[in-house]
């Protein structure tokens, strides 16, 4: 059955588009031809419209098409203390590929910002530790306007724009909590907590996964900053792993596809096409 409590989208061609509540028992035997899988991981507060503008990009070409986002106040508040809340959401995900019987397509990730960043963190750990998972065939990773060190300006930047349609005092409330929050960590819990919870821009630095990563950023984009994505690719070149990155030069956060449709969609649509060819 469906994971409870994953407000998720699932798109497969040539039928409908199915929520958590529809029945799949003989559905997912009927999708399987080979079909690359791609699961979307949305940034901060956005909405599953937003992401449908980029699963339109695949499953128009006929690809399976599975969207997510983690809530905001996990990405925010729990993962800035070190709580690991998203990783029951990793799990949950990648049983969804069981449950509509397609864990044997080639599979492919599409991570935006650092929230989608946290969770593949977790993606990355469970396909390592967890021995069900272990035989999913991942062949790629595209990384939109992520993933960025510790930027607490960013940050700042990132939830209050997630916030901006909530009350005035209720959005400062939560952004003078979050900065509290964020510099207690760094300043308290960071050297206890960090023996149990590495940093997800950390993890992903020293990741184990082999398959290639496409980095699509701008040095326009003021919630995570460009230094932050080069020195992450540089750090995945010395791990050996096929790397290709796009600067976008003007763009702002998670808006390349916005401002560059075509090109933005021919960079993804021939990078699926070359890890699903590997």
């Amino acid at each position: 059955m469906a994971q409870a409590g994953l407000d998720y989208t699932i798109e497969i061609p040539d039928q409908p588009c199915w929520s958590q509540k529809n029945s799949f028992s003989q559905r997912g035997k009927e999708a399987r031809n080979q079909r690359p899988v791609v699961i979307l991981l949305g940034w901060g507060g956005c909405k599953d419209k937003n992401l449908a503008k980029y699963s339109a990009i695949y499953h128009k070409r006929g690809y399976i098409v599975i969207r997510y986002t983690a809530p905001w106040h996990m990405v925010f508040f729990s993962e800035s203390m070190g709580i690991p809340s998203l990783r029951v959401l990793a799990q949950k995900l990648l049983e969804l590929l069981f449950d509509y019987e397609i864990e044997r397509e080639p599979l492919l990730f599409h991570v935006f910002s650092n929230a989608g960043a946290m969770l593949y963190r977790y993606v990355l750990e469970l396909l390592q530790t967890h021995g069900r998972f272990y035989h999913l065939r991942v062949v790629g990773v595209i990384f939109d306007s992520g993933p960025g060190d510790s930027n607490l300006v960013g940050a700042l930047r990132a939830l209050s724009v997630i916030l901006e349609h909530r009350p005035a005092l209720l959005r400062l409330l939560f952004l003078v909590a979050f900065a509290l929050v964020a510099a207690l960590f760094r300043i308290l819990l960071a050297p206890l907590t960090g023996l149990f919870h590495t940093h997800f821009y950390d993890r992903l630095q020293n990741a184990g996964s082999c398959w290639p990563e496409l980095y699509l950023y701008s040095r326009a984009d003021v919630v995570v900053r460009a230094r932050d994505v080069e020195r992450m690719v540089e750090a995945r070149l010395v791990q050996q792993v096929l790397v290709r990155s796009v600067d976008f030069v003007s763009s702002a956060h998670v808006s390349h596809l916005r401002d560059y449709p075509i090109y933005y969609a021919s960079l993804c649509v021939d990078f699926v096409h070359s890890c699903v060819q590997c």
